[in-house]
C-alpha cells in the first residue's frame, strides 16, 4: 500500500486509514467487540497502518477496542491517530479545549490505547470560547514532552489554521472529504496544500452511501447517525442514490472497479491525502487490494462532476455533525 508523510513530523503511514467511529458503537447502532478487534487486525494484515479514533467515539469505547486490538505485538506496526477537545455529559457532546482538559484527556487516551505515545494528535473541533493559539501551545508542549509525535486539527477553517501556525507547528488537517462532501475545497484544502499539510478525508464513503450497497428501502434504527442526516431522508436520499447508480456504471465501464473503489481512489487522487475508511467487519476490507495501481483520469473526473451536478440538485453539507459549544453546567459535570 502507498505510504505518505504526515506533514513535517517524520511520521510515515499508509494512505488508507481505518476510521473507528462506527467501531465505537455510539450513533452507529452499537458494536461487537470481537468483530471490531478482528477488523482492526485484518486491516493491519492488509497493509493499513493508520488507525484513526477519538475519545468521543463510544465515549472511550473505540479507543479501548483499538488498544486491545493492537496489544500483543501490533502496536509497533501502526500509527495511532486520536483526538482531543470534545467532552460529554449524559450522552450529550460539546467542545472543550481548555488546557487542563487537554492535559487530562491525553493521559486518558494513552491509557485506553495502551501506549506511551500518540502518533497523530488532533483537535477534534475548534473551541469558539478559547483562542486558537492557546490550544496550539498546549499541543506543542505535548509534542516536546514526547507524548505525541504529529499535530493535527479537524474541522478547522483556513483562518483557524493560519492562526495556529503563528505559534506552533501543524502537520495535518482532518475534515469530511468525499465525492459528495467537498466543502473544504473552498478554503481549508487550498490552505493545507500551500502549508504542506497532509489532509485526512474522513467519511470517504459518505457514511456508507458510496459503498454501493444501499437502496431506497434501506432503513436505519436506534441511535444511527443517518436517521438525522439529511442525505438519507426522502427526496434527497433518492437524489444521492441516483448519483451512486450512475457512478457505479462509470466505475465499472471505465475502470472495471466498484463504486466504493472509485470513491476511495478519488480521495487519494486529490493530492497529499489520506482516505479514512470506516469498515466494521473484516469482509468489508476486501476491496483494499483494488485501490492501488490506477488513477482517475481528467476525462473521468469531469464525467463524475457532471453526474453529481445532474443528479444532486439539493446537496447537503456535513455541518449537522458539528457539536455545540459548552456551557457552565457542562463544565461542572464533564466526563473524560
Amino acid at each position: 500500500m502507498q505510504r505518505i508523510a504526515i506533514g513535517s513530523s517524520g511520521v510515515q503511514t499508509s494512505r488508507i486509514g481505518l476510521g473507528t467511529w462506527a467501531i465505537g458503537g455510539w450513533m452507529w447502532g452499537g458494536t461487537d467487540e470481537r468483530e471490531s478487534i478482528d477488523t482492526i487486525r485484518a486491516a493491519v494484515e492488509r497493509g493499513v497502518t493508520l488507525i484513526d479514533t477519538a475519545p468521543v467515539y463510544g465515549f472511550g469505547r473505540s479507543e479501548e477496542i483499538v488498544g486491545k486490538a493492537l496489544s500483543g505485538g501490533l502496536r509497533d506496526k501502526v500509527q495511532i491517530a486520536t483526538k482531543v477537545g470534545v467532552a460529554w455529559q449524559d450522552g450529550n457532546v460539546f467542545r472543550d479545549s481548555r488546557p487542563e482538559r487537554i492535559r487530562k484527556e491525553v493521559e486518558d487516551s494513552l491509557r485506553r490505547l495502551r501506549t506511551d505515545v500518540i502518533d497523530l494528535y488532533q483537535v477534534h473541533w475548534p473551541d469558539p470560547q478559547l483562542p486558537i493559539t492557546q490550544t496550539a501551545l498546549v499541543l506543542d508542549d505535548l509534542r516536546t514532552e514526547g507524548k505525541i509525535r504529529a499535530i493535527g486539527v479537524s474541522n478547522y477553517s483556513a483562518e483557524d489554521m493560519a492562526a495556529w501556525r503563528l505559534v506552533a507547528r501543524l502537520d495535518a488537517l482532518q475534515s469530511p472529504y468525499n465525492l459528495f462532501e467537498r466543502e473544504i475545497e473552498a478554503g481549508p484544502f487550498p490552505y493545507a496544500r500551500r502549508a504542506q499539510l497532509t489532509v485526512l478525508g474522513y467519511g470517504a464513503l459518505c457514511r456508507g452511501l458510496l459503498s454501493g450497497r444501499m437502496s431506497a428501502d434501506t432503513a436505519f434504527s436506534g441511535d444511527d447517525l443517518r436517521r438525522r442526516d439529511p442525505k438519507f431522508q426522502g427526496a434527497r436520499f433518492r437524489q444521492y442514490l441516483a448519483a451512486v447508480a450512475a457512478l457505479k456504471s462509470l466505475a465499472r465501464e471505465r475502470f472495471g472497479k466498484s463504486v466504493l473503489e472509485l470513491a476511495v481512489r478519488w480521495v487519494l487522487d486529490r493530492g497529499r491525502t489520506i482516505a479514512l475508511w470506516g469498515a466494521r467487519q473484516p469482509a468489508q476490507l476486501a476491496p483494499l487490494e483494488e485501490i492501488d495501481g490506477w488513477r482517475i483520469d481528467d476525462a473521468a473526473a469531469h464525467e463524475i462532476d457532471a453526474i453529481l451536478a445532474r443528479c444532486i440538485t439539493d446537496p447537503v453539507s456535513p455541518e449537522f455533525m458539528a457539536p455545540p459549544a459548552r456551557n457552565l453546567t457542562q463544565l461542572e459535570g464533564a466526563e473524560a
